[in-house]
């Protein structure tokens, strides 16, 4: 192997930065104070502790995946008096990652570095690096990060290693002035972990896993839905109307204008302009914002999907999410691996066709009672004490649905229940024949509901008196069903008025995918920065 790049030199105007002392000075740990003595001693072997710009460096798991037992053993049958003319098969690599293990055993030191792909085994020995190099590593303190060159090769107990050589075989990129958590307190301290995510991502290699399994997912759906003729849009996050789904938004103000804007609730009705405007498949990837609880499923910022198919239907969209969750667990898996992946005590199939079952259906073997006879749903109700008095008879259904019925979907067998009644879907298009039930379908897996689908409903008289029908309605309602429609959005109806072709329409909970693909029980686990109450 060629020279490798060269390292940008130290900067001599470095300084070494010391934290202030004297009456009021904040307190500084003592750990960090010998952090801070050990980052001195590398600024006087004339490094940056910070370091500089380096080229040529590969992964760990690239080094990692150099090395060849072939060449081990052709270097060792060269033995310590090597033949004229042998040039040492071993690949040769530079390096870097944070020190996560620290073994000093005098004129020889092990190092364990990590980074985002591995773990890897780096040897500093006093005969084969140069005396700065040897130096600096008996300066080093768990967490920093280093940048290391030599050749990859296996050490007498099998361990792949890179075997530091030459000058500036070993040299700084980062100093860690804080010590690194507990191993047995700190790293499965929760509130750390999500409040310190940066120290939780190097001290555990599973956290970097799940979030590079939620990019690949979404990259994934991206090329899926790009292949398929849908095109990626941006809308507005700040609102002037929160529209587009029954939520509580977050309000701030437009000092310019002097008024009143809201954060995204959903994109939904950009999205449905823009198919007005004559894009015939528009996604978005969005970012929504709702003011309301924080649980194991709902964090007040999360990430959907939301797609429309201009003339297709609620069909059209089911085919199209089972599809994109199959495909981004295959990609999770790997080619050829089983889809069958675990959620806690569940063992989820996606690789078989996922189940269809109409909501009447299921509300008729749960409860015993037809959905459409309101004098049974009203006895069932008060008998189950539920407050049936002043209430619509379609929420008094969807009540008795959520708290009973839909508990009896098999959690580990993805299901879409079909058939939603139309009172409670204001945004739906009526089923063909039958103007009680909206051509709606939810999908459910592992206990949780993960994308709504719908044939849009594109007739703005039908729409407008459905907006001002759900705004009339009482607060016991508006708590009872919480995909009732509360904004009236006059342009809205304009731009139905305008006129959007038939359309299918879905909205995919990213952060509730990646929990069940990734095997997460909570919500925070695959948000990089969780929202946290303050300290």
């Amino acid at each position: 192997m060629g020279p490798m790049a060269a390292t940008t030199p130290p900067s001599p105007a470095f300084e070494p930065d010391h934290p202030p002392t004297g009456p009021g000075a904040p307190d500084v740990h003592h750990l960090e104070q010998q952090r801070r003595a050990n980052r001195d001693a590398v600024i006087a072997l004339g490094l940056n502790p910070y370091g500089n710009r380096t080229d040529g460096l590969v992964t760990l798991a690239e080094a990692r995946a150099k090395h060849s037992d072939a060449a081990d053993k052709a270097a060792a049958d060269a033995g310590k008096a090597p033949p004229a003319g042998f040039v040492d098969p071993r690949a040769e690599v530079q390096v870097a990652g944070r020190v996560v293990l620290l073994r000093d055993n005098g004129k020889l030191l092990w190092l364990q570095v990590r980074d985002h792909t591995d773990t890897l085994q780096v040897a500093v020995s006093q005969k084969d690096v140069d005396e700065t190099s040897f130096k600096f590593a008996k300066c080093l303190d768990l967490g920093d990060v280093v940048i290391a060159r030599g050749r990859v090769m296996k050490t007498k107990t099998g361990e792949v290693t890179v075997w530091a050589s030459g000058p500036g075989a070993l040299g700084p990129a980062a100093k860690c002035l804080v010590p690194p958590p507990e191993k047995h307190a700190g790293l499965h301290d929760v509130e750390l972990r999500y409040r310190q995510r940066y120290v939780d991502m190097w001290a555990e290699p599973e956290t970097v896993k799940v979030f590079k399994a939620r990019s690949l997912m979404v990259s994934t759906m991206r090329r899926l839905l790009d292949a398929r003729g849908y095109i990626e849009v941006e809308t507005p996050m700040l609102q002037i109307l929160a529209g587009g789904a029954a939520a509580r938004p977050f309000t701030t103000h437009m000092n310019a204008l002097g008024i009143p804007l809201y954060l995204r609730i959903a994109p939904e009705l950009y999205l449905k302009r823009l198919m007005v405007g004559g894009l015939p498949r528009v996604y978005e990837i969005n970012r929504n914002f709702r003011n309301e609880g924080l649980d194991k499923q709902h964090n007040p910022e999360f990430t959907m999907l939301e797609a429309y198919h201009a003339f297709g239907d609620v069909e059209t969209v089911m085919d199209l999410t089972e599809h994109l969750i199959r495909e981004s667990a295959r990609a999770l898996a790997g080619t050829g691996a089983s889809l069958t992946l675990p959620f806690g005590d569940l063992v989820i199939d996606y690789g078989s066709p996922f189940r269809r079952v109409a909501y009447g259906e299921l509300f008729s073997a749960a409860l015993g009672i037809d959905m459409l006879d309101r004098a049974r749903v009203k006895q069932e109700a008060d008998a189950r004490h539920i407050k049936s008095a002043g209430v619509d008879h379609w929420v008094l259904v969807n009540h008795l649905f959520e708290d009973f019925a839909e508990k009896t979907v098999d959690p580990a067998r993805p299901t879409f229940i079909t058939d939603y009644p139309a009172a409670i879907s204001p945004l739906t298009r009526p089923k063909p024949g039958n103007p009680d039930l909206a051509d709606r379908a939810d999908l459910f897996i592992g206990g949780m509901e993960i994308a709504p689908h719908y044939t849009e409903l594109n007739d703005p008289d039908v729409q407008a008196a459905k907006f001002r029908e759900q705004l009339a309605t009482g607060d016991a309602e508006k708590n009872a069903e919480e995909s009732t429609f509360r904004t009236f959005d006059a342009d809205f109806i304009h731009a139905l008025k305008v006129g959007m072709p038939p359309a299918g329409g879905m909205g995919l909970g990213i952060d509730r995918l990646v929990m069940l693909l990734t095997n997460q029980r909570t919500i925070r686990d695959v948000v990089l920065f969780p929202l946290m109450r303050p300290v």
